[in-house]
């Protein structure tokens, strides 16, 4: 440990960190972890890693002998390093994925932060109050099992899966029947389900760049007041989110989920309170540079 500011300085006793993906040269991680190092002055270092599919158990196997100690996953390997790990956390056993790994002493445990990360930003930027709201989510992916699983902890009143296969939304509602009132929808019954919502969330990649035209649901059927929620965070407000805007909502971006998840590994990774206000600072500073 060293004093605050004094973090990278890399010498024999820095600690590694670092993100696996495929692709990864587009990640903002390594720029806002380092940052998160510099402020808090740990001596640690955070890199990128290309991880092919089929070498993910020999990299897990590096993590082992090299000391690394704190790994972040993303696609396409949320999955499959499940398979590699010594203990995986219960959260993430019920998502079924992992974006986090903690290495105690070649022990690696997996953990998922993805949804904490949504639900602490969602709280925190625009609606402290979770509980008896009523929730529809758009998609039925990874990122949704993630927001649903942390969304279920907050005592909801109901949330409603809208997916363009029905049968995908059905196996997420089935998964979390016992911890939440939940139900899978048809698309053409979105629309009454926007209609009754509090919260919108769009956990889809409709509107992501260079698609950004696109908008996962018509913004006018949404009511005043209700919040808007997107997991996309480039371009930073999306066409769905300026349109709800428009209409009277409240919007909720996705850089924040971004920024929480990586503070919620920081945290796991080092015992301290992860520099949040400097992370989104860089990450900001790094996407409107582009």
């Amino acid at each position: 440990m060293t004093s605050a500011g004094e973090g990278n300085r890399i010498d024999s006793n820095t600690v590694l960190f670092g993100v696996i993906g495929n692709p990864i040269r587009h990640s903002k991680s390594p720029i806002m972890m380092n940052r998160a190092f510099k402020e808090t002055g740990i001596n640690g270092v955070y890199a990128a890693f290309h991880v092919t599919s089929d070498r993910v158990a020999d990299f897990a196997a590096g993590v082992r002998a090299m000391g690394i100690r704190g790994v972040n996953v993303t696609i396409p390997h949320k999955l499959d390093i499940m398979s590699v790990l010594d203990d995986i956390d219960a959260g993430a056993q019920v998502i079924g994925a992992v974006n986090t790994i903690v290495n105690e002493n070649g022990r690696l445990i997996g953990y998922n932060t993805d949804g904490i990360g949504y639900v602490r930003s969602l709280k925190e930027e625009v609606e402290p109050e979770l509980a008896g709201k009523r929730i529809v989510v758009i998609g039925a992916g990874g990122a949704a099992r993630g927001i649903v699983y942390a969304l279920s902890n907050e005592n909801p009143a109901h949330i409603t899966i809208a997916n363009r296969s029905l049968e995908r939304a059905k196996e997420l509602t089935d998964a979390f029947q016992d911890k939440c009132d939940i139900q899978a929808i048809p698309d053409d019954q979105l629309q009454a389900a926007c209609q009754q919502a509090d919260i919108i969330i769009n956990t889809t990649s409709v509107g992501m760049f260079p698609n950004t035209d696109d908008t996962p649901v018509d913004a006018a059927w949404l009511k005043p007041g209700a919040v808007a929620s997107d997991l996309i965070y480039n371009p930073i407000k999306t066409k769905f989110l300026q349109e709800a805007e428009r209409h009277g909502c409240r919007t909720h971006g996705g850089l924040g989920m971004f920024i929480y998840q990586g503070a919620y590994a920081f945290e796991y990774w080092t015992g301290q309170p992860a520099p949040v206000a400097a992370m989104r600072e860089t990450v900001l500073a790094a996407l409107q540079s582009k």
